[in-house]
């Protein structure tokens, strides 16, 4: 059955980026190690460690991701190529001018729900992966997520982007998850508990 899961680098102390976007000391464990792991972005490259290869392949065997427009704007919509070589959802409450041609295989939403609605469409049958902390909040709270991923890297950041923040409908209770040591990251798996 397919899942919806989210997937987010990060530090120890709980942060996606720096204050000011950065992530270089997060992604560290994309370049550590020698196995080659395709992208569908030529612009992106993945080199890491056996264990972390695996880990990488699953996450990103999906059939549609979801972002937030901030990320995506960041990142100027991966140029129409996220590197998992999925189609992308992302969720705003406007549309880029001349999106369509800029992006013809992203899809503008209002809302998490209608995102994991359309996500799910447009995967087939296949997993749908979240990759904004903001849009994963939204979706915990709707009970629309199936399993939360977390690739924790040894560095401390202090302050930043928070991955997780004050859920609207309380505690979220995980399974134990499945636990992966790569090189510079550890890799956790949680299912939602039902």
């Amino acid at each position: 059955m397919a899942r919806v899961l989210t997937h987010m680098t990060m530090s120890l102390d709980g942060f996606i980026a720096n204050p000011d976007d950065g992530i270089d000391e997060l992604f560290e464990w994309y370049e550590g190690g020698p196995v080659e792991v395709p992208s569908a972005n030529p612009d992106v490259k993945f080199a890491v460690d056996p264990a972390s290869a695996d880990v990488l392949r699953e996450l990103t065997d999906v059939g549609a991701l979801i972002s937030g427009r901030r990320l995506f704007d960041i990142t100027d919509g991966w140029g129409d190529r996220h590197p998992v070589g999925a189609p992308v959802v992302v969720v705003s409450h406007t549309v880029p001018e001349s999106a369509a041609e800029r992006w013809p295989r992203t899809t503008f939403v209002g809302d998490a729900a209608t995102a994991v609605e359309r996500a799910k469409e447009i995967a087939g049958g296949g997993d749908v992966a979240i990759a904004s902390a903001k849009i994963t909040q939204q979706a915990l709270d709707l009970g629309l997520v199936d399993e939360v991923c977390v690739s924790l890297v040894p560095v401390l950041f202090g302050e930043g982007i928070p991955y997780f923040a004050k859920l609207d409908r309380g505690h979220v209770l995980l399974e134990d998850p499945v636990v992966v040591q790569g090189r510079r990251a550890l890799h956790l798996r949680y299912p939602v508990r039902r």
